[in-house]
């Protein structure tokens, strides 16, 4: 099963949508997701971006709402990824509306798949916009395929990882050891693949164009 989450993010850096089995709302994201046509399944949020009758036009086209207070200890992507993983815990889970804008609204859903609670669904989240493919994974070995027309690729470790090595691309490592939070920028498939293992800690790989 595919799911769209899109939260409030502006639509104007969304990437081309493809077909899911789920779209899913958050705060803002919802109300967007109906101006693209889209059916969405979940709306979630506490909806303080919303006016009054924007928030009655989502409760009138979505069958289920679930509005959370404005001051709560979760944020509404939180919320959202809870509910989502409660209900499709073996789903590969596509967000939007995550990046660009605020900085800080940037840094906490980057930092999502290190949470405790979602660290184990980290390789099946991406975060998606029109110039970014960001995908999470766990230590092992793997084959990364080209997404087409990103150009760049970067490796991105969130935490000190072990044993990086990077195969099959412009500028390689082996067994290099990653003492803090560090992004290996700017790299480029010199195929449709390219590889790379590490032995501990969590890489978010960006694949990215101009």
């Amino acid at each position: 099963m595919k799911i769209l989450l899109a939260a409030g993010g502006s639509p104007e850096n969304w990437p081309q949508l493809m077909a899911y089995d789920k779209y899913i709302g958050i705060d803002r994201g919802a109300l967007f997701l109906l101006q693209h046509q889209r059916p969405v399944d979940l709306a979630i949020g506490d909806f303080d971006s919303l006016t009054a009758a924007e928030l009655q036009a989502v409760k009138q086209q979505v069958n289920t709402v679930i509005q959370a207070p404005a001051e709560k200890d979760d944020t509404d992507t939180q919320l959202a990824l809870v509910e989502t993983l409660r209900r499709y815990p073996e789903a590969q889970i596509d967000l939007i509306g995550v990046t660009g804008g605020r900085l800080d609204h940037l840094l906490a859903n980057l930092w999502l798949p290190l949470e405790d609670r979602f660290r184990p669904f980290a390789p099946n989240l991406r975060f998606l916009d029109r110039q970014n493919v960001v995908q999470f994974f766990l230590p092992g070995t793997y084959q990364l395929e080209k997404e087409p027309e990103m150009q760049y690729l970067a490796y991105c470790c969130l935490t000190p990882v072990t044993d990086l090595t990077l195969t099959g691309s412009k500028y390689l490592l082996e067994n290099v050891q990653v003492p803090y939070p560090t992004s290996y920028a700017s790299n480029e498939f010199l195929t449709q693949t390219a590889g790379f293992s590490f032995s501990s800690g969590m890489i978010a790989v960006i694949q990215s164009c101009d």
